[in-house]
């Protein structure tokens, strides 16, 4: 498995070019913290600006659209977010698939586009708590992945990192157990061996995401297989985000 950990944040619906210097901080602290991957997805209309203030981090897009082009109004394609400066696409987000009613076939054609494109892929998935509940979220999240994952990745170490967010712990506070995360993180560990064989699939990165905080970040990111963290509400400032970031640095001291 890839050894240095990956914390992206995820700004969703907000910023603007204000929080440009929690950017800037983010970047310059990420430089003396090089033992962990670290990487921001603004909106579209801070991309370019974010990209052009840092130097260290990576920065990538919330989502983009499977046409390469055309009267596709409000849309913006992956190729117009690569030229802004992303360098990866969060695609499946449990927010998107609900809010917006994507399905695992869209999410795929969105998917090979970003690939198409010279971006890497951060998939979602996860499982309501009903699903949860019933005891059928380690089967519905490998259904869901397998089917939003093309079926011809030509380097799946570089191109892909999977995240597993269980909806129903996303900004409530409330996260599954840590033993829960390493059963789920060793599903899609094995799903993906079987979609791309052994070699390849060990190197890919799987986040955990889903209420992480400073305070729970250690514990989270020691567990078995979890390979890093898609952080949502607490990476919209510098100060609570690098708290997960040199956790994540004190996990890998461990």
């Amino acid at each position: 498995m890839a050894e240095r950990p990956y914390i992206v944040g995820n700004w969703k619906m907000n910023g603007t070019r204000s929080m440009l210097a929690e950017a800037r901080a983010i970047d310059r602290s990420s430089q003396r913290l090089m033992k962990v991957e670290v990487a921001l997805a603004p909106p579209f209309t801070l991309l370019h600006a974010v990209h052009r203030e840092v130097e260290q981090i990576g920065v990538g897009a919330q989502d983009c659209h499977p046409g390469a082009d055309g009267a596709h109004t409000g849309d913006i394609s992956a190729s117009m977010v690569s030229d802004a400066g992303a360098k990866f696409v969060i695609l499946g987000h449990s927010e998107r698939r609900q809010d917006h009613g994507e399905t695992n076939t869209l999410i795929r054609e969105k998917a090979e586009a970003a690939l198409s494109a010279g971006m890497r892929v951060i998939m979602c998935c996860g499982e309501t708590e009903a699903v949860r509940d019933e005891g059928k979220a380690e089967s519905f999240v490998s259904r869901q992945l397998k089917a939003s994952l093309p079926e011809r990745i030509e380097s799946v170490t570089d191109s892909l990192t999977i995240a597993y967010e269980p909806i129903w712990a996303i900004g409530t506070g409330r996260t599954p157990t840590v033993e829960d995360i390493e059963a789920m993180h060793r599903t899609i560990r094995t799903l993906l061996v079987d979609l791309f064989g052994a070699e390849e699939a060990e190197e890919v990165r799987i986040l955990y995401g889903g209420s992480v905080n400073a305070e729970n970040a250690k514990e989270l990111l020691s567990a078995d297989e979890v390979g890093g963290a898609l952080v949502g509400g607490a990476s919209l400032t510098a100060e609570s985000f690098l708290g997960i970031v040199i956790a994540a640095a004190e996990a890998q001291e461990q």
